[in-house]
């Protein structure tokens, strides 16, 4: 399991625990529940990587991720307002290597039940 540390209050923001709770499933690698929280006409854009465009094609990348080894995810800032929203942190693998990242999103309604879009930056 992965360790979680976030710095972040968004107990009185659904949207915020809503990106909260994705990227938390993303780093434990729970598939089936980050399937459940997209559009079927996802499109994830990883800037200067990969364009993935449907459901079928976000499945397919997210089964040849290796979360295994994902030691921590660190959370700094959560952001939402109507249909879009942000997240940033950093990820620290296994062999202590860090990634830091900045993920944007719209959702498909102002409730944020459903994620269309996402963008992300990896450093």
């Amino acid at each position: 399991m992965v360790h979680f540390i976030s710095k972040t209050n968004c107990g009185n923001s659904p949207k915020m625990k809503f990106l909260e709770s994705f990227k938390k499933a993303y780093a434990n690698g729970n598939t089936e529940w980050l399937l459940s929280a997209v559009d079927n006409n996802i499109i994830w854009h990883i800037i200067g990587k990969y364009k993935i465009e449907g459901e079928q094609a976000f499945q397919e990348y997210l089964e040849k991720i290796n979360f295994e080894k994902i030691k921590v995810l660190e959370i700094d800032q959560i952001l939402s307002h109507g249909k879009e929203g942000a997240l940033n942190g950093t990820i620290i693998m296994q062999d202590d290597s860090k990634l830091h990242f900045a993920d944007f999103y719209i959702f498909q309604n102002t409730k944020g039940t459903l994620i269309k879009k996402i963008t992300t930056y990896i450093l």
